[in-house]
């Protein structure tokens, strides 16, 4: 990670290098399986390797596309250009691209494999809801995403579960349309057949479901990891639990649909787009409970000597 003015987290680096363990090590073990049930892994590792490349270059601009986010020029968005501009020469890192989602959705998000390629987004709902140093407070947050490279850790965490996920879909289609033929037409070698695309889908589902709870355990860290960069950079960590409350709240009054469809991107956004009335237990959640990252950023306002 290239230094910065952003103070370092020894817990988030060292929660990445397990994690990325662990999952190096299931890694190891699935390939082990299919190897051991003679299932053929070249197109499987081509494809998944072709979904982990296109995801790591462009995870960017898949995630603008996604919410419809423009980039915009100093011209365009003359304010909050200048912030980004104050928190990059502040915490001494290169300025990302900056853009804008034309959305209700009050939220913000940086991606980018690294800080020479990022871009840090915010929607026109959180630009109309919130003042100006809680915005800035709000980018802080996201430019420490962009520091401590998480967008790339993550990209490269999920390849596993996105790997799992193609076996279990292959084994299902070569099941379903005779692909274990290879096993000859006897009844006894179908039902072969069909007991290892049973292994293969069991085994895959296992991974998956293992890779998805690491990969939710670092987000959530990533998180609380980025608030307290976030906060203690810009020296007011009550602006951005000013800003983390009054989102919170605004998310209440956003259609359903548009929460729905704005989901898929909740590792990346500030605050989860979650519809009212659903939630997930902590155990699957993207982002720590609200109150937990309030309550971290009120024990930082105390210890830079202001009341909380």
């Amino acid at each position: 990670m290239a230094r910065t003015r952003f103070p370092a987290d020894a817990g988030l680096a060292s929660r990445m290098v397990l994690t990325m363990f662990l999952l190096g090590l299931l890694y190891v073990v699935f390939v082990g399986v299919l190897v051991a049930l003679k299932i053929p892994l070249i197109l499987v590792l081509l494809i998944a390797g072709g979904f982990l490349f296109f995801q790591y270059f462009f995870s960017d601009r898949i995630a603008l596309s996604s919410m419809r986010g423009r980039e915009v020029t100093p011209e365009q968005a003359p304010e909050l250009h200048q912030m980004v501009d104050r928190l990059c020469a502040l915490a001494d890192m290169p300025k990302p691209r900056v853009a804008v989602s034309d959305s209700d959705l009050p939220n913000a998000f940086a991606t980018g494999r690294n800080q020479q390629h990022a871009v840090v987004c915010v929607t026109s709902g959180i630009l109309r809801r919130l003042s100006a140093p809680e915005l800035e407070a709000v980018l802080s947050h996201e430019l420490s995403h962009v520091a401590h490279r998480d967008v790339a850790v993550m990209t490269i965490a999920s390849f596993l579960g996105i790997l799992a996920g193609f076996v279990v879909r292959s084994s299902i289609y070569a099941g379903a349309y005779g692909g274990g033929g290879g096993w000859g037409r006897s009844n006894d070698r179908d039902n072969n057949a069909g007991a290892v695309i049973l292994l293969v889908v069991l085994a895959s589902a296992v991974v998956y479901a293992f890779s998805f709870l690491l990969t939710r355990l670092l987000s959530r860290y990533r998180e609380l990891s980025a608030d307290r960069a976030g906060a203690i950079l810009i020296g007011r960590p009550s602006l951005l639990a000013a800003a983390l409350v009054k989102i919170t709240g605004e998310m209440a009054r956003i259609p359903t649909r548009d929460l729905r469809a704005a989901e898929p991107l909740n590792a990346f956004f500030l605050v989860p787009a979650l519809a009212p009335g659903f939630s997930f237990s902590s155990l699957f959640a993207t982002h720590p409970p609200l109150e937990r990252r309030l309550e971290q950023l009120a024990q930082l306002e105390a210890q830079l000597g202001r009341p909380a």
